[in-house]
């Protein structure tokens, strides 16, 4: 696959993009031209007085029509409301989270921050950092947590919230503002493929992405959702 999916001029343009294929990587990556980094003119990055993707990013992920999060390989990405509770099946491996920490399939650290974010609904990754104890002094190794629980889709990014100075003007990369799918589409439909074995969920998903690339490779497609 070569050159653009598609050309994004807007948060409006990502949306569709991702409800129209699925799955959707924010940065480069083994398939070529499936990105949002790719897919998007150079001019729109980082353009003083233009939001481009990185100012796109909370408004996605409040429309309730995609989920953001560290999905692909540790870093970040969307995944579209209708395919998260196939794409939640097959990463949880059919498990909740308490299921997976009564099994011992996850660490007490985890548990500490899942256990936080979901008794908050929706928290920023500051006001997480200070309520577990990752402080300094403190524990260490909360991105690896963080990161470990999104690629596991218990925890998603809900927003994105910007410093402001004196005079109102925000600045800054802005702030993430941690959330469970859960919280974000209802627990009924973010379970609602659990009814299915997650070997199918991932199945169907392959399906689906081959429909949408074609000449990509199965191999690339199945470390894609991995």
């Amino acid at each position: 696959m070569g050159g653009r999916l598609f050309e994004i001029r807007s948060a409006d343009d990502v949306i569709r993009l991702v409800e129209d294929v699925g799955f959707l990587p924010f940065f480069e990556n083994r398939i070529p031209g499936f990105s949002v980094e790719e897919c998007c003119p150079r001019e729109l990055w980082f353009a003083d007085g233009v939001d481009g993707p990185w100012e796109w990013k909370g408004p996605i992920a409040r429309s309730g029509r995609c989920v953001y999060g560290k999905f692909y390989g540790g870093k970040a990405g969307f995944v579209s409301r209708d395919w998260f509770p196939d794409f939640a099946n097959y990463r949880r491996d059919g498990y909740d989270f308490d299921a997976r920490y009564d099994d011992g399939l996850a660490s007490h650290r985890d548990k500490t921050i899942f256990d936080a974010v979901s008794e908050h609904g929706a928290i920023l990754s500051k006001e997480l950092k200070d309520i577990c104890n990752y402080r300094k002094g403190g524990n260490k190794g909360f991105d690896t947590v963080i990161t470990r629980l999104q690629m596991q889709t218990y925890i998603s990014v809900a927003d994105f919230v910007y410093m402001q100075d004196k005079h109102g003007k925000t600045y800054g990369w802005g702030v993430a503002k941690y959330s469970t799918p859960e919280a974000q589409l209802g627990y009924d439909f973010t379970t609602s493929a659990y009814c299915r074995e997650p070997e199918e969920s991932k199945e169907r998903i392959i399906a689906h992405l081959k429909t949408v690339l074609p000449e990509t490779d199965i191999g690339q497609l199945l470390k894609l959702i991995k």
